[in-house]
């Protein structure tokens, strides 16, 4: 009998609570409620095997929107003590251990996770999918891909599986100030690495971005009174914390809107024309 996993097997005994599947030596109680109509020992029976709330091994025909060797996107529906339980198609709700948290979840969150089995022959949900991610997806450069957000490194950026199944990630230089954990997100592929894990954008082209980049800075400056308190030459840091874009970013928008005759470059300023 595998915990965690669909399998076929066969009846044994009958009882007014429900029936036994298995064998003389290991059976497991399939409740009176998932017991299909006509059913008699000797018949075989496909069930997912877990363990109910007082650690008991049970078998139930219900589908679990999770399984091992699998990953799933689950929605948080409490969290307690010492963890989160999600929502698991099942009587019972999966527990996500505090450790295995990737970001401190709330109800109501989504998170990717897959299954594992505790030292106490549990199933529990685990954050920390990364070694589970498949690095053999058919997309290319420039294709756009849809993923979710589970995990943030202040070092590498924000680890993203797209279509939660495929290893990505937006490097450090791409992540914008609106982006977290559990997030879903459209992104643009910016490179296929050689072991096929992808790197992504949440930006478009450089040339397209700049005339969004531009609009959004006349704006800002407008926002200002018409007056930015620093031009082109800022640092880096005050740049990203005021517009959430790079510096290259932010200068070539700013050169664009310069071209366009709508603003003046000045020696620590820039004001709208």
């Amino acid at each position: 009998m595998e915990l965690g996993k669909k399998q076929v097997l066969t009846v044994v005994k009958q009882v007014d609570f429900g029936v036994y599947l298995g064998s003389e030596k290991e059976k497991v109680l399939l409740p009176k409620k998932q017991v299909p109509e006509g059913i008699e020992p000797g018949d075989p029976v496909e069930v997912f095997l877990y363990k109910d709330s007082s650690d008991r091994l049970i078998a139930t025909t219900n589908e679990p929107k999770l399984m091992l060797g699998e990953l799933a996107v689950l929605s948080v529906l409490q969290v307690g003590k010492f963890g989160a339980f999600l929502d698991w198609g099942l009587e019972k709700d999966l527990f996500l251990p505090f450790r295995e948290q990737t970001f401190k979840v709330k109800p109501g969150d989504e998170c990717l996770v897959t299954l594992y089995v505790d030292k106490s022959e549990r199933l529990c949900a685990t954050m920390k999918v990364y070694e589970h991610l498949r690095k053999d997806s058919s997309y290319q450069k420039d294709d756009r891909v849809e993923g979710i957000i589970y995990e943030s490194s202040d070092n590498f950026g924000m680890f993203v599986a797209v279509d939660d199944q495929f290893s990505a990630l937006i490097p450090k230089r791409e992540v914008t100030p609106d982006l977290r954990p559990g997030m879903r997100i459209t992104a643009r592929v910016t490179e296929v690495k050689p072991d096929g894990k992808l790197n992504l954008s949440v930006r478009e082209k450089a040339f397209i971005q700049m005339d969004k980049d531009a609009l959004m800075v006349l704006k800002k400056i407008e926002e200002c009174g018409g007056t930015l308190p620093f031009n082109d030459k800022a640092d880096a840091e005050r740049i990203k914390k005021e517009f959430g874009i790079s510096k290259n970013a932010f200068k070539r928008a700013v050169g664009h809107l310069y071209k366009e005759r709508k603003i003046e470059i000045l020696a620590d300023k820039i004001v709208i024309r």
